[in-house]
């Protein structure tokens, strides 16, 4: 036992430093050192230890969603900055079970709880803001990407950041803008424009490599159910989805649409996708075994940019945001691998025109003023909302809204919808924040 523990701690006290021949990448891994396993070996001395269990990160899971407090070292906090000072914001971004979302703004970021709504946690620092921040659920660990005028965290590195332990315990550098990060918790995948890198989130080794055609969205999805690894991304022709079930080792092509991949988005377990096109008339749902179509629903008939598709967890409701300022929710007849159709609507399709086939939408709401909005399911047949009154924007991908350097009013609505008759859906809260400007109704 002290010959293996002596051995891990040796393996722990050298830096991985990896050398892509890809011209994309240049590749340094700052992983875990020896002080990230010591919580581990003296919290749970009866657990064996492995080479794995000491490579990987401690997870503080947390009750709420605010993350440990503890000093920002290296971060460099800026104590004296409050909410008078002038904040631009950088991104809005929901965490995997969407239960809360982070704010990337010019002084760092901002950790937000939906129900209730409230503000849990807060970065601020001396040396620039955040582009992308993206969440593991509700625990210690985030991926941070910084900005331009971010004098220590560019934006083509990722940093893997404990909260817990308020340090970087991973680094990726890339020759390229980062497009963005998705966690799982085995997983970190790092997209670029032209390529995705997917990791082993234990000891940061790169597993696979996925060539895209052009992505500037940053479009990529997992799934988060312990059971399945699945990842979808756009594939290397235009309209198509490529899918990967990395579990069963296998790879489905899915010719979705005609037009160039707007959004796309899987359920939890991965089985599931949806996806919509540029032109943002259509969203599309689709098996990810076989490539099957399963449902079709139309958002309108003129030409929309979709900012984001949400499923249900119950994938019995889809909701679907748009520049035309409305969210709609559609009703989902896909509920396993069956027969997903009903009897009227496959006879439908084959004789009505494709503009009466597709099914329109069962509930709406619009939202004045808010010129870009990314939404959400809640519990008992809510949808949530979080918009950007009045900016500019530069790129939106599904759940991730990321803006040009602006000083907007953020608003937060939670909204009902009637599961039975459908129609117009009542708002249920208001809050305008960011700037501490809020309030209910």
């Amino acid at each position: 036992m002290k010959g293996l523990k002596r051995d891990l701690q040796t393996f722990l006290s050298i830096k991985i430093h990896v050398t892509l021949s890809d011209s994309n990448l240049s590749v340094f891994l700052s992983t875990f050192d020896q002080r990230d396993l010591l919580p581990a070996i003296h919290n749970d001395s009866s657990k064996p230890m492995t080479s794995t269990d000491s490579a990987s990160p401690v997870i503080h899971p947390r009750e709420g969603c605010g993350l440990h407090e503890a000093p920002m070292d290296p971060l460099q906090p800026e104590p004296q900055l409050n909410d008078n000072e002038e904040t631009e914001l950088y991104s809005v971004s929901w965490n995997q079970d969407s239960g809360c979302f982070a704010t990337g703004t010019s002084h760092g970021f901002r950790i937000y709880n939906c129900n209730p709504f409230k503000e849990t946690f807060r970065r601020d620092l001396k040396t620039g803001g955040f582009k992308i921040i993206e969440m593991l659920f509700r625990c210690n660990i985030l991926a941070l990407v910084g900005t331009k005028v971010n004098t220590q965290y560019p934006p083509n590195n990722v940093i893997i950041w404990d909260d817990f332990q308020s340090r970087c315990i991973g680094e990726f550098s890339f020759r390229s803008e980062i497009r963005a990060v998705k966690l799982r918790r085995d997983r970190v995948v790092v997209v670029l424009e032209h390529k995705i890198y997917v990791y082993n989130f234990m000891d940061l080794k790169l597993l696979h490599q996925i060539e895209t055609l052009a992505n500037p969205r940053g479009l990529c999805c997992l799934s988060h159910h312990p059971n399945t690894s699945v990842l979808a991304c756009p594939g290397l022709q235009r309209g198509q989805v490529r899918v990967e079930h990395f579990g069963l080792n296998r790879t489905t092509l899915i010719n979705a649409h005609d037009s160039k991949i707007a959004c796309l988005t899987l359920t939890m377990d991965g089985l599931l996708l949806a996806t919509a096109s540029l032109r943002g008339t259509l969203i599309r749902i689709f098996n990810t075994m076989d490539g099957t179509r399963l449902q079709e629903v139309r958002r309108g008939v003129d030409r929309a940019d979709i900012y984001n598709i949400a499923l249900s967890p119950n994938v019995q409701w889809l909701a679907v945001s748009s520049d035309k300022g409305t969210v709609h929710i559609f009703s989902l007849r896909v509920r396993g691998f069956g027969d997903h159709r009903s009897t009227d609507s496959t006879a439908a399709t084959g004789v009505l025109p494709k503009y009466f086939s597709s099914e329109w939408s069962f509930a709406q709401f619009h939202f004045p003023g808010i010129t870009q909005f990314i939404t959400t399911f809640g519990s008992q047949n809510t949808v949530i909302v979080v918009g950007l009154d009045g900016s500019a924007l530069l790129m939106i991908s599904n759940s991730f809204l990321l803006c040009l350097h602006v000083r907007p009013t953020i608003s937060f609505y939670r909204c009902s919808f009637d599961p039975v008759n459908g129609g117009e859906m009542v708002k249920q809260e208001y809050v305008r924040f960011l700037k501490a400007e809020a309030a209910s109704r």
